[in-house]
């Protein structure tokens, strides 16, 4: 027997739990897999950017996400120094203060580990109807004109399953099987550096500053690495390089070893770390040439890997599974033409590329000071680049003048379409569930559009941010985004708006 779901979803980390919770929310029948025995045990991808949390915002889990780690509203330290007590290199961040995003948005960035964020989304999947099924693996997939043939296997009866699906969200990690099945090659840098993960449990003291996130890149004469507490009292995590040029593998580094880096890094000789777990890595930066074949899409690490410098991957996974999920569900309800499943390539990769780009520059300033970054994009400020991103596609009715920018400035957010639709306290529970006219002034003669909801937003302040005169009105897409705008009134309105979703919409 076949089985049958609208979207299936291989995978179940941060990419492909955010693709199963926001379709499951619009109601579409989703069935996601995952290989290993449950979610994620390690804290790596720490840190929700202010993007992702007005994501889990319209989520309803965003309070959750808060909650589990109360680091971020306490500060955040980032140090490049030769280890804990030693010669400090760059002050990179004194207590997060200097992250002043009011002007953009209204909601707190978080700072919860993927091991503490991966069950709320489980959780939050689950209750919205998705199915989510561990310990089983794809090992085949074809695609037909009409829809996607896979194969499920469950690694521990072996048993079997066919599953039919209109499409198919691969969130299955950097080293993605559905990617290489579909050959689809990858463009980038491999190996930049091999890294261990080492949990312990240790009272480092006064070495660490108690009550925020305090994170240390360490380059020390023996090693370079990682450093950083975590939402358990006393638990850290730290992260050295290891060298394969060397001849060295992680079974090189056993627990005295281990416990004598950690020493050192610290600067307390006589410390006793309790180890918790270990496990290893490869820093790569890598970007998928396509994002899409036919009816399977890539997300998370499957479409990018990025170094761990800046914390972004695991936002932009985020960011990923979003992102297809809206467009999908439009097209599955017949609301879209097949066509808007193009834009997602065309909006995430460039996102991708940014995001890349910019934690190789932080990881030369951070780790590598050698790495060579003179191909690459210019380093955008990381406060635009996370709030002040521009999408271009299809899905948007780009103004002109177009002055060609990647991003724009936080602090003085336009209204553009392209860009995220500024956050205030009036329109933030208004946004992020379906298609929104937001009004300035009076919104009777908008109301007559169909398939959008009319707001009135009062205020100059509301006026200025979204660039709208009395009587103009911004058109917002499901994910916050600007589509379209009328500074001014118009003399149809209905007929207007109407043409706009048809174009937007590739209807």
């Amino acid at each position: 027997m076949v089985e049958r779901t609208q979207v299936l979803v291989v995978g179940a980390g941060l990419s492909g739990l955010s693709a199963s919770m926001f379709l499951a929310r619009d109601g579409v029948d989703v069935l996601t897999v995952e290989r290993h025995a449950g979610t994620s045990v390690h804290s790596r991808a720490s840190g929700q950017n202010w993007r992702t949390m007005e994501l889990f915002h319209w989520a309803g889990i965003d309070d959750d996400v808060l909650t589990a780690s109360p680091r971020a509203s306490q500060g955040l330290r980032i140090t490049v120094a030769t280890s804990l007590a030693g010669q400090v290199f760059h002050r990179l961040m004194e207590d997060g203060s200097e992250f002043d995003v009011s002007a953009t948005t209204t909601l707190p960035h978080g700072m919860a580990g993927q091991e503490v964020v991966e069950p709320i989304m489980l959780a939050a999947a689950e209750k919205a109807g998705a199915r989510v099924r561990f310990r089983t693996e794809l090992t085949e997939l074809v695609q037909d004109n009409d829809g996607v043939t896979a194969t499920l296997r469950h690694r521990d009866s072996g048993e079997e399953t066919v599953v039919r699906a209109d499409y198919v969200v691969a969130a299955d990690g950097g080293r993605s099987g559905i990617r290489q099945l579909l050959g689809i090659p990858t463009e980038g840098l491999d190996g930049l550096s091999h890294c261990l993960g080492v949990v312990f449990d240790a009272d480092l003291g006064d070495r660490v500053k108690a009550g925020v996130t305090d994170l240390f890149y360490l380059q020390n004469p023996e090693f370079t690495a990682g450093l950083s507490n975590t939402d358990v009292a006393g638990r850290y995590v730290f992260a050295p390089d290891y060298r394969p040029e060397r001849g060295e593998s992680p079974d090189d580094f056993g627990h005295d070893r281990l416990v004598a880096m950690i020493r050192t890094a610290t600067d307390l000789p006589e410390l006793d770390p309790k180890i918790v777990w270990t496990g290893s890595w490869e820093i790569a930066a890598r970007i998928a040439e396509r994002f899409r074949s036919g009816r399977v899409f890539l997300a998370g690490d499957a479409a990018k890997v990025t170094p761990p410098s800046g914390g972004q991957g695991g936002n932009t996974a985020v960011g990923d599974g979003a992102d297809i999920a809206w467009k999908l569900a439009a097209v599955l309800r017949g609301d879209a033409g097949e066509a808007l499943l193009d834009t997602y390539e065309a909006e995430r990769k460039p996102i991708a590329r940014m995001i890349v780009d910019m934690s190789l520059h932080n990881l030369k300033q951070r780790m590598h000071p050698d790495l060579d970054v003179s191909g690459l994009t210019k380093a955008e400020d990381p406060l635009s680049a996370v709030l002040g991103f521009r999408y271009r596609s299809t899905a948007v009715l780009t103004e002109e003048p177009d002055d060609g920018s990647r991003v724009e400035d936080v602090h003085m957010p336009t209204g553009r379409p392209g860009f995220r639709a500024p956050g205030m306290a009036s329109t933030v529970d208004l946004l992020g569930h379906s298609w929104v006219l937001l009004c300035a002034g009076d919104a009777s003669r908008w109301s007559s559009a169909a398939d959008v909801d009319c707001h009135v937003i009062e205020g100059e302040e509301f006026a200025a941010k979204y660039g709208l005169s009395a009587g103009g009105a911004s058109l917002v897409r499901p994910d916050g985004i600007v589509a379209w705008r009328a500074k001014e009134p118009v003399e149809d309105p209905a007929a207007e708006v109407k043409r706009v979703l048809d174009a937007v919409l590739s209807r």
